[in-house]
């Protein structure tokens, strides 16, 4: 479902894109123009988008243990950066603009946005539909939003010229479609740099998670508890647990199986390591006691 929303909006996008630069040109609006810039980052994103859905689709390896499921963070952190590189294109040119004001035909621009404003709503509905959890959708979602803001911004402009002869406010949207596409582009950048980095997955409470173990039946302690995503919507734990009692290995490994079940089914934690013990495991010492001990 994923891979036939991209390329349903990878298609559609492609199309129109041409469409957008042709009108760009023949109307002289910067504000097709910049959203023609946006359409094009949004190509690529797409383009971007399917490889990685592609590569996270791919079996686990010997080599990739867990296959290569972030590469969709990878995607998203590369559609990111390609926003912000838009977005300051979009400004110089603005910038220009303002300061020496071009002709634009109001209505051409007018009914090339709104034909825009639709093949971006469209594309954002279907994107958004198959997302999920993931940051590899997420990050085209948000190029799609983002796209139709700007849409909605040219329609503005086109309306402007049009009634008022207002010329400079295609210049003045362009500056605020880009003020859209930075804010994507820091939302997009801050998430998936949080997975590359293993921190705590959004959404969960890790000190949430440790009281519910604690919480369980037989369970004495809970230590040396870690939470990070394997992709952008897999969380993943291991921690310690310190059991009462002398279980036997069978009835120990038991207990395991539904401590994780209810990970699973509280949490959405599919992947959980959780190393039993009879008793607390001593503290590491710190790096240079050690070295201390061995002199």
């Amino acid at each position: 479902m994923r891979r036939r929303a991209l390329w349903l909006a990878l298609a559609a996008n492609a199309a129109f894109l041409v469409v957008e630069v042709v009108a760009a040109r023949a109307f002289g609006s910067l504000a097709l123009l910049a959203d023609a810039a946006h359409m094009g980052s949004d190509v690529a994103a797409l383009g971007i988008a399917l490889v990685a859905q592609r590569l996270i689709e791919r079996p686990a390896t010997a080599r990739h243990s867990y296959g290569l499921q972030r590469a969709d963070v990878l995607a998203a952190q590369l559609n990111g950066f390609g926003l912000v590189a838009v977005t300051g294109w979009i400004f110089y040119e603005a910038w220009g603009r303002l300061q020496d004001p071009v002709d634009v035909v109001g209505g051409g621009l007018l009914v090339v946005a709104l034909v825009g404003l639709g093949v971006n709503v469209v594309s954002a509905w279907l994107l958004h539909r198959a997302r999920g959890g993931s940051l590899n959708m997420h990050g085209a979602f948000a190029h799609m939003a983002a796209d139709a803001g700007s849409s909605v911004g040219a329609v503005l402009a086109g309306v402007a010229v049009l009634l008022w002869s207002a010329t400079w406010a295609d210049a003045a949207v362009s500056i605020v479609i880009g003020v859209l596409v930075l804010w994507s582009a820091w939302g997009l950048l801050r998430d998936a740099t949080q997975v590359l980095l293993e921190g705590t997955p959004r959404g969960l409470d890790a000190s949430a998670v440790e009281a519910a173990l604690a919480a369980q039946d037989d369970v004495e302690l809970v230590h040396h508890l870690h939470l990070w995503n394997l992709a952008s919507d897999t969380p993943a734990l291991s921690g310690h647990v310190v059991l009462r009692g002398g279980m036997s290995l069978h009835d120990a490994q038991e207990r395991a199986d539904q401590l994780k079940a209810m990970l699973a089914d509280r949490f959405g934690i599919d992947h959980a390591t959780l190393e039993l013990e009879c008793h607390p495991c001593e503290p590491v010492p710190p790096v240079q006691d050690i070295v201390v001990r061995r002199r």
